[in-house]
């Protein structure tokens, strides 16, 4: 990776956006029911973004490890068509998503937060995290968010790239009358 650029310099290739989703879009921590239930938390200022973006027409992909259904359906209502649950194996998701809609390395941003991410992170343009991911993560990431997951890390990641591109500051008035 050249590490001498800066991640700003990546945002304007961008039309894929992908991202795990405990530790990323959820503070990594789960309650568990008395009945064997997971919960997960998630931020809506971050469920914004991801609607935004896909309105704006970015590829948008969820790729995680975990299959909670909940997830999916949460994610889906934002208009995300990709979304890969028990994922064991992300390389094997992300050249499947590649494939399907051809799209190059350089054109995709990925945020992670721990080590099954890594390899995955390895091979996109922008590789991100959030604040409070995994040292091996921070080390490979071009951009390390200043909000931790689950609290707004992706929306930032999703507004920078949009704002760059001139996307995100639509007619949010008109929009909202």
């Amino acid at each position: 990776m050249d590490n001498d650029k800066s991640y700003k310099e990546y945002l304007a290739n961008i039309t894929t956006l992908i991202f795990d989703v405990d530790g990323v879009l959820t503070d990594g921590t789960i309650t568990v029911t008395t009945d064997g239930e997971m919960l997960r938390t998630m931020n809506i200022k971050d469920g914004f973004a991801l609607k935004t973006a896909v309105d704006a027409g970015f590829n948008v992909c969820i790729i995680s490890g975990g299959s909670n259904e909940g997830v999916r359906k949460r994610l889906a209502g934002l208009g995300i068509k990709d979304i890969y649950l028990g994922a064991h194996n992300k390389i094997e998701q992300l050249n499947d998503y590649m494939n399907k809609h051809n799209i190059s390395k350089p054109q995709m941003l990925y945020m992670g937060d721990d080590i099954p991410d890594y390899p995955v992170m390895k091979l996109v343009g922008l590789p991100c995290c959030p604040q409070d991911a995994a040292p091996e993560i921070k080390a490979i990431s071009k951009y390390v968010s200043h909000k931790n997951g689950g609290k707004g890390a992706v929306r930032d990641v999703i507004e920078q790239v949009l704002k760059v591109q001139g996307k995100w500051n639509g007619n949010f008035d008109a929009k909202y009358d």
